[in-house]
């Protein structure tokens, strides 16, 4: 049988899949442990990463709209 450190590296979905049994069958001592630890911890950055993208996203729009609200508002001012 492949050692789950040498499936980690070559396929991580069946690497994910063979934890995800041992966790149900609770086989709790033949888990990768160190490489179930880094992808938790990745996990949790790359949800920071999105929240912090999405909210500077959320706050370029709110400004560009604000700014063209201004402007919009103008007497005279007309779009083509």
């Amino acid at each position: 049988m492949i050692e789950l450190k040498t499936l980690y590296e070559q396929d991580f979905t069946a690497w994910a899949l063979h934890n995800l049994e041992l966790l149900k069958a609770g086989r709790f001592m033949e888990l990768d442990i160190a490489n179930l630890e880094e992808e938790l911890a990745d996990i949790g950055s790359s949800e920071r990463n999105e929240l912090k993208n999405r909210l500077t996203i959320l706050l370029a729009h709110l400004l560009k709209w604000q700014h063209q609200y201004k402007l919009l508002s103008e007497p005279g001012y007309f779009l083509l």
